[in-house]
């Protein structure tokens, strides 16, 4: 059988870096009507050139937040110009589920919906929709169940909300912004004091009490196939290109093959050096307990980027570019990513640097140096490497 991975992309650097490392199909937004609405979203006219991008990389819309009576003109506006230019519009309200059946565009029923049962499952079939998104609750045995009724795509790595599916109002009463709208201004992974009316505090062992480690399925991915899953889906829309394909990378290889001990244990590693919050298996196997609350205030990964430079110029001949220093320094032996809208993301040592046409060790903000690298183009963004 064939699995599919799907990556998250809001933008075309992290569109080639989930597609460079082995995605199936991406799932994005367009501004507004998506629960990512903080993402660098795409618009309704760059579809044309997303669809020439991904070639046979299978596309899904994302139209999943909560819609008023006034934004269902503008909703049909775009699934009609969205028509032949994505494979599924991934959507939850009965209003948009009519108007893909109206356009004749296929539909997934999205997590929002929270499908957790085999009767919803067969509703959602029978109305048309070719796949559904379970709700995160859900431990394997029960989606073996679902699985037999309707293709089934659930989540396997990245962010998960204290709420699950979204249903929270705590954006909403501190700031006015619904996370059901899209704009959660994320709250929950905040510190936080608990204060009764009295004014005493308590002290807690962990302030971030809301604040949920993130999903890696990676060590039971072959469980999650044996439970029926065919779509594996990587959260992310609002995080970095080199997360994108770093965790693409690593679960392309679990899809292909069953990894051995040693190889889900070096997975796990490179999976570490990206952003996360800590990991957890969530509902899959047993129900969380307090191990799968985060104490990470700004991400637990192992490495983080430092923006030092910009791309001005690129020699195809040489394989080299010319770096305009905008920050900081780099050093020959530095490791680098590359990250742009038509390279994605690349990573490389810098084997030599050259100033006003001498040999360097290393240069600083306002040098422009010669740096052999990939090829990229004008405007693409160096960023050195550093450890925790």
């Amino acid at each position: 059988m064939k699995y599919e991975l799907l990556a998250p992309v809001g933008n075309f650097a992290m569109l080639r870096a989930a597609i460079d490392g082995g995605a199936d199909a991406v799932y994005f937004g367009i501004k507004g009507f998506n629960m990512r609405a903080g993402a660098r979203n795409f618009s309704a006219r760059n579809l044309d050139k997303i669809k020439k991008v991904c070639g046979n990389v299978r596309r899904y819309l994302t139209l999943n937040t909560i819609v008023y009576d006034g934004e269902l003109k503008k909703i049909e506006r775009v699934i009609k110009v969205a028509k032949g230019k994505v494979d599924a519009i991934i959507c939850w309200d009965l209003s948009v589920i009519e108007l893909c059946k109206k356009y004749g565009i296929p539909f997934h029923v999205s997590t929002q919906a929270s499908i957790s049962n085999v009767a919803a499952a067969k509703f959602y079939k029978k109305l048309g929709a070719e796949r559904v998104v379970l709700a995160r609750e859900l431990n394997l045995k029960q989606i073996k169940k679902i699985s037999k009724i309707i293709p089934t795509e659930c989540f396997a790595h990245g962010a998960m909300c204290v709420a699950v599916s979204g249903r929270c109002f705590t954006s909403q009463f501190l700031h006015g912004i619904s996370a059901n709208r899209g704009a959660c201004t994320q709250p929950c992974r905040r510190a936080w004091t608990v204060k009764d009316n009295a004014g005493h505090e308590l002290k807690l062992k962990n302030n971030r009490v809301m604040s949920a480690k993130d999903l890696c399925t990676l060590p039971f991915v072959d469980k999650m196939k044996k439970a029926g899953i065919v779509s594996f889906k990587i959260e992310g829309r609002n995080r970095s290109p080199e997360y994108v394909k770093a965790v693409v990378s690593e679960y392309r290889k679990a899809l292909d093959k069953k990894l051995s001990h040693a190889e889900i244990v070096s997975g796990i590693k490179n999976l570490k050096k990206v952003y996360h919050r800590g990991f957890s298996s969530g509902f899959y196997l047993k129900m969380p307990t307090a191990d799968d609350f985060s104490f990470s205030e700004n991400g637990e990964q192992e490495e983080r980027k430092e923006r030092v430079g910009r791309v001005v110029r690129y020699w195809p001949k040489a394989g080299a570019a010319s770096v305009e220093m905008l920050s900081g320094k780099l050093k020959v032996g530095d490791e680098v990513y590359v990250i742009g809208d038509n390279i994605g993301v690349k990573r490389i040592k810098v084997r030599s640097i050259e100033l006003d046409g001498k040999k360097v060790k290393s240069c600083k903000k306002g040098d422009e140096v010669g740096v052999k690298l990939p090829r990229c183009g004008k405007g693409d963004e160096v960023f050195v490497v550093r450890g925790k």
